[in-house]
């Protein structure tokens, strides 16, 4: 191969990969910038003054059964993870 050949070859690598890369940076380096750059404040809510057995759960979280029933036949191991609002795992 000529000299020149290998100098066209190589040139036209790192034109594509110059390209590449301002075609990646144009696309994603604004979403990559966006995430880095900002930070956001949240204020603590409220604290109610209503017990907890009270308060309706969020739909899909664990509520443990309060039932006096249920609870006499009920381990403390799987009270106390109730209690903590942890999915029971143990019987």
């Amino acid at each position: 191969m000529s000299t020149k050949f290998k100098a066209l070859v190589g040139s036209a690598i790192v034109g594509s990969m110059i390209a590449g890369g301002a075609i990646g940076i144009a696309l994603f380096g604004t979403a990559a910038s966006a995430q880095t750059g900002t930070t956001t404040t949240t204020t603590p809510a409220a604290t109610s003054t209503a017990p907890a057995a009270t308060a309706t759960p969020a739909p899909g979280t664990f509520h443990s059964n309060e039932d006096a029933t249920h609870e006499a036949g009920e381990s403390a191991a799987r009270e106390a993870q109730e209690n903590a609002g942890q999915m029971p795992t143990v019987p």
